[in-house]
């Protein structure tokens, strides 16, 4: 038995041990510190994991909490119960120009994909994309936009360049001047090489000449972002096309990405699953190959390219009009285009979206009987206008259409693959530019679910993400740039149709951009603090 002055020594021991035990216990561990804490939400973090309630806390530029509710003191708490929290949308194919460009700071806030929960967009594909990257880069983001840019470098904007708008080969000179520029783009960061070999000039290239200047951009770890040369049947067909790219990624060395994949006309349709078996072979084979989508049936372009044949616009807008002068070439281009609107749908599949003249809204077959014309001959004046005529205060040529050519279990199908990301193409005149993500959660998420909430959000955040090879973007997740959306569920919708399709999405409760709040309830708030995404420089550039 311990003595009686030991037992007194334990029990004293034991009584600090206790009293410490108990102060540790009163005394919380000190809180962390954030601008805005976003608490109690669904939080759908961009990657494969599944979703959960907790907290995410915002530090300037940066995500600095992502996790289970946690001591944190914030100067703003924003109560997100019912809501989703996720990574920003990142569109992967956008004509986002007339907002990022426009000389009205209003404008270039964004407000048709901010009010989407899009905080980035890719620019430069279908390979319009300009080879001066950094200069561009630069400009865009002094004069300040509202979501962050990626840019790609355009084969055919480097094309014409060097090679205006003629259907010939380059000689060994301009294949090495496209070469440099192409270089100098990657060198100035771009994110990878875009073409849209279905439109002239680009498609006058034949694919050794695309790889060989895709070289260029794979030496410097860039992706392959293309718009096939054939949706449809057009000339190689649409299996031919997808086979194509691939090829051109796996010659030059580079992931390939099909941009807005699809099965376009009455030809093709029901051919997605070839499609799909294509691209599975070369993944399962080690090649890296993507896609994104868009969720609606009627694909947007122009008359000109869907309906004209490719060899009456070499030269450019004033050689197609001469052309239209002679009876001869004039009577050839007509037969050429019945098959092209047959390919379409028909005049009355082809609804004309070019804002504010007097056709807008109408099918084209509807202006021709307005007009006592054959809608052949309805599209051509259409065009020559287009190409003759400025009218001062018209936005665009006027010659934009959207035409409802896809079948609804190919773009389901599609939709489902785990490769494949969400983007809008957006463009002026079509509603996909107001409304993409919204159309894809209430149609193919709420009401028809083909895909889940959460493979919705992954296909919208880090899987884009992941293939661009964006840094530090896509997910919620500490130390990432604090680009979040907060999402309610029961609101977020689209507002903007094929008749209205200027109309701002809804639903979005929070969207924050690099730590800016840019949309509060729906609204933008006009913060501009979009930044360009630029690769850093290779090691490969002078």
């Amino acid at each position: 038995m311990p003595s009686s002055s030991a037992s007194r020594r334990v029990r004293s021991l034991l009584l600090a041990g206790g009293l410490v035990a108990i102060a540790a216990i009163g005394k919380a561990a000190p809180a962390e510190k954030a601008d805005v804490l976003i608490k109690g939400g669904a939080i759908y973090d961009g990657g494969t994991g599944q979703p959960y309630v907790g907290d995410v806390a915002l530090k300037g530029d940066r995500i600095v909490y992502v996790g289970r509710p946690k001591n944190v003191e914030a100067k703003q708490v924003i109560e997100a119960k019912g809501m989703i929290v996720a990574p920003g949308f990142i569109d992967a194919h956008t004509h986002a120009d007339s907002f990022i460009r426009s000389p009205d700071k209003a404008i270039r806030v964004n407000a048709a994909w901010l009010d989407q929960g899009v905080s980035t967009v890719m620019i430069g594909v279908d390979g319009y994309g300009t080879p001066d990257v950094g200069a561009d880069a630069a400009r865009l983001q002094a004069s300040g936009i509202g979501t962050n840019i990626v840019p790609l470098i355009g084969f055919g904007a480097v094309r014409e360049r060097v090679l205006g708008k003629d259907a010939r080969e380059p000689k060994a000179q301009e294949l090495g001047a496209m070469r440099a520029l192409v270089a100098k783009g990657m060198c100035e960061g771009a994110t990878g090489f875009s073409a849209g070999l279905f439109y002239p000039p680009q498609s006058f290239a034949k694919t050794e000449e695309v790889v060989v200047v895709a070289r260029e951009a794979a030496m410097r770890d860039g992706i392959y972002d293309t718009h096939q040369r054939d949706e449809s049947s057009y000339n190689i067909g649409l299996l031919g096309s997808v086979k194509e790219a691939i090829a051109i990624g796996k010659d030059s060395g580079m992931p390939v990405h099909f941009a807005h994949l699809k099965a376009l006309g009455v030809d093709v349709q029901g051919q997605a699953p070839a499609v799909i078996a294509e691209i599975e072979a070369a993944r399962k084979a080690g090649q890296d190959v993507t896609a994104d989508q868009y969720p609606w049936l009627a694909s947007g372009s122009s008359l000109d390219a869907s309906l004209l044949p490719g060899w009456a616009v070499d030269g450019g807008g004033g050689a197609l009009v001469k052309r239209l002068d002679d009876p001869a070439q004039l009577a050839k281009i007509r037969d050429e285009m019945q098959n092209n609107m047959r390919r379409r749908g028909g005049a009355k599949a082809l609804l004309l979206i070019a804002q504010d003249f007097p056709w807008t809204g109408k099918t084209l077959e509807q202006v021709a009987t307005e007009w006592k014309l054959d809608p052949r001959d309805a599209a051509l004046r259409i065009i020559r206008q287009s190409i003759e005529t400025k009218v001062p205060g018209k936005k665009g040529k006027g010659t934009a259409v959207a035409s409802f050519n896809m079948a609804q279990a190919d773009v389901d199908l599609i939709m489902k693959q785990p490769w494949v990301v969400t983007s809008s193409d957006g463009s002026d005149g079509h509603p996909r530019m107001f409304a993409t993500f919204p159309e894809k959660y209430v149609q193919y998420v709420r009401d028809r679910k083909v895909i889940s909430l959460q493979t919705f959000v992954r296909q919208s955040t880090g899987l884009t993400a992941d293939i661009y090879k964006l840094d530090h973007r896509g997910y919620l997740k500490p130390g990432y740039y604090a680009d979040v959306v907060v999402i309610d569920p029961a609101k977020y919708a689209p507002r903007a149709d094929y008749v209205h399709p200027r109309e701002l999405s809804v639903g979005v409760a929070k969207l924050y951009v690099n730590g800016a709040l840019a949309v509060s309830d729906s609204r933008t708030t006009g913060a501009t603090a979009g930044r360009a995404l630029l690769r850093p420089k290779p090691n490969n550039c002078s």
